[in-house]
C-alpha cells in the first residue's frame, strides 16, 4: 500500500520497547520502516534507558513508570529486569492505552500493540482492549523453537517435549545448530523456564511475529517455526538496512575511529566489541592485548568504560603494550559500529555475537571472529562458524597466544580467504532480499497488508 493511502486510511501503531540496547535499536528501525509505509507510531517505553526523543520528531513518545533505577538493576540479573518491567508496566500501560482509546480521532486510530517479545505484558494488554498484538522478535528466528521447545526431562512440568524431527530429521541447519545440545548442555533454572513458557504462550497469541532476520539465513527454521505458531511469522530483516536512521545509541559514539581506519590499508582491521552488556576481568583484558599487539594486524577496540570489573576504563594496560601498538592499534569506548563494519579496512570483526552485530557483519560481508558470552549469543555463534561458514569461534580461556593464532587465521592464512570469499557471497545474498520483489520487500509489502486487515 502506497504511503499516502495509509495516511489517510489513519492507522496508528503503539510499539513497546524492552529498554535495553540491543533491543531498543531494532525497535527505533522497526517503527521507522512501519513509519515508511504509511503508519503512525507511538512509541511506549519504560522510563529505565529512555530511548532519545529529539532522534525521532517523527514519533509519539510516551513514557511508562517502571519501578527500575539504574542503582537497583544490575545487567547480570536480566530475569529480574524481565520480570519487574511485566509486573510493573502492565497497569499503567493499559490505562494509557484506555485514555487513548477513548479520545481516538477517527482519522488517527490504532491499528494494533507491536511489542518486543519480552515485553509480554503488552500482548496482555492487547486481548484486554481487542487489539491485535504483534509480537517482535529481535534475536534470531531459531530463539523462537529455543524458547518453544524443551528437553523431555521437563514435559511432566507443562512445558513442550524437544521432538525427534528436531533432534534427528535430515535437516542440515538444524542440526548444525545442535538445538538439542544448547538446551541440554546445563541445567536450566526454573526462572528461565518459566519466562521461556510465557514468552512463547503469549506469543501463540500473538496476530503476527516479526523477526530480525533474512529468509534465506534461517530458511529451514523458519518453517520450523511457522510449525509451532499459528499465526504469520514476517521475516523482515535486517532492520538495519531498511531504516537508516538516526543512531539510538545509549552511549556516545567516538567517530574519530574513521578518521583512522581511512590511513589503513584495504581489508586489514579486525574491529573488537563485545557490545553493550559483555563484562570482562582484569586478566581476559591483558590477554586480548597481547594477543592483539603480537598478531601484528592492525586493530580497532572498543572498550566500554567499566566493561572491564574493577576497572574505569584501560588504565591498567601497560606502556609496554601502548607503545608496541602505536599507529597500529586505535582504542576507543565506543563506536559508530554499522559504518566501521561497512568501512573498506575492516576485514574482521571479533564480536560476542549479539544477533545485531552478526546482522550487521553479514551485511557488509565481513568475517567474523566469535566468542559468545551469555543469551543467544551461542546459538548466533552456531550459525556463523557450523552453518553459514562465515567465521570461527575462539573457545575456552583467553590466552594471548590463542589470539594471535585465531587473529591470522581469520585476517590472513588460506583459511581465512575462503571465509571471505563466503562471507562476501552472503552480503551479496543480503542485497537481493532488500531489492525489489526480494524476500524482505516482499514480506514488509505483505505485513502491511496483514494489519490493514484487522479492520
Amino acid at each position: 500500500m502506497e504511503k499516502q493511502e495509509a495516511k489517510r486510511l489513519g492507522h496508528r501503531l503503539v510499539l513497546v520497547v524492552y529498554p535495553f540496547q540491543g533491543h531498543i535499536n531494532p525497535m527505533l528501525q522497526l517503527a521507522t520502516i512501519l513509519y515508511s509505509k504509511g503508519f503512525s507510531i507511538t512509541i511506549a517505553h519504560p522510563q529505565f534507558n529512555s530511548p532519545n526523543h529529539e532522534n525521532h520528531p517523527e514519533f509519539h513518545f510516551v513514557s511508562i513508570p517502571d519501578g527500575l533505577s539504574k542503582t537497583n538493576f544490575s545487567p547480570s540479573n536480566f530475569m529480574a529486569a524481565i520480570s519487574a518491567l511485566n509486573s510493573n508496566c502492565e497497569a499503567p500501560f493499559q490505562q494509557y492505552m484506555e485514555e487513548m482509546m477513548k479520545v481516538e480521532d477517527p482519522h488517527d486510530r490504532v491499528a494494533g500493540v507491536v511489542y518486543d517479545g519480552f515485553m509480554h505484558f503488552a500482548q496482555v494488554v492487547a486481548i484486554n482492549l481487542k487489539l491485535p498484538g504483534i509480537n517482535v522478535r529481535t534475536s534470531a528466528a531459531a530463539t523462537l523453537l529455543l524458547f518453544a521447545v524443551f528437553p523431555d526431562a521437563h514435559h511432566e512440568k507443562g512445558y513442550i517435549s524437544f521432538p525427534e524431527s528436531l533432534a534427528q530429521a535430515p535437516v542440515p541447519e538444524l542440526q548444525s545448530l545442535d538445538l538439542k545440545g544448547i538446551l541440554g548442555s546445563t541445567e536450566i533454572p526454573t526462572p528461565i523456564l518459566e519466562l521461556r513458557a510465557t514468552v512463547t504462550d503469549t506469543t501463540k497469541k500473538a496476530s503476527a511475529i516479526i523477526v530480525n532476520t533474512v529468509h534465506f539465513l534461517e530458511q529451514q527454521t523458519l518453517t520450523k517455526v511457522q510449525e509451532h505458531f499459528p499465526s504469520p511469522v514476517f521475516s523482515l530483516g535486517p532492520f538495519h538496512k531498511l531504516a537508516p536512521s538516526a543512531s539510538s545509541s545509549l552511549l556516545k559514539e567516538d567517530s574519530s575511529c574513521i578518521s583512522w581506519l581511512d590511513k589503513q590499508a584495504p581489508k586489514s582491521v579486525i574491529c573488537i566489541s563485545f557490545g553493550s552488556m559483555v563484562s570482562m576481568d582484569e586478566k581476559e583484558l591483558v590477554e586480548m592485548a597481547w594477543g592483539l599487539a603480537n598478531s601484528e594486524q592492525p586493530f580497532l577496540w572498543v572498550v566500554r568504560p567499566g566493561s572491564v570489573r574493577g576497572l574505569e576504563w584501560i588504565e591498567l594496560l601497560p606502556e609496554s603494550f601502548k607503545e608496541r601498538v602505536e599507529g597500529r592499534g586505535c582504542i576507543v569506548k565506543w563506536a559508530p559500529q554499522k559504518e566501521v563494519l561497512a568501512h573498506g579496512a575492516v576485514g574482521g570483526f571479533w564480536s560476542h555475537c549479539g544477533w545485531n552485530s552478526t546482522l550487521e557483519s553479514v551485511c557488509e560481508g565481513v568475517p567474523m571472529l566469535c566468542r559468545p558470552y551469555f543469551g543467544d549469543q551461542g546459538l548466533s555463534a552456531k550459525y556463523v562458524c557450523s552453518v553459514w561458514k562465515v567465521g570461527l569461534e575462539l573457545e575456552g580461556d583467553l590466552e594471548r597466544g590463542k589470539i594471535e593464532r585465531a587473529i591470522r587465521r581469520l585476517m590472513v592464512e588460506t583459511e581465512g580467504v575462503e571465509i571471505r570469499q563466503r562471507a562476501k557471497d552472503l552480503k551479496h545474498k543480503a542485497e537481493l532480499c532488500l531489492s525489489e520483489d526480494g524476500s524482505t520487500y516482499n514480506a514488509l509489502n505483505e505485513l502491511a497488508q496483514h494489519i490493514l486487515s484487522f479492520g
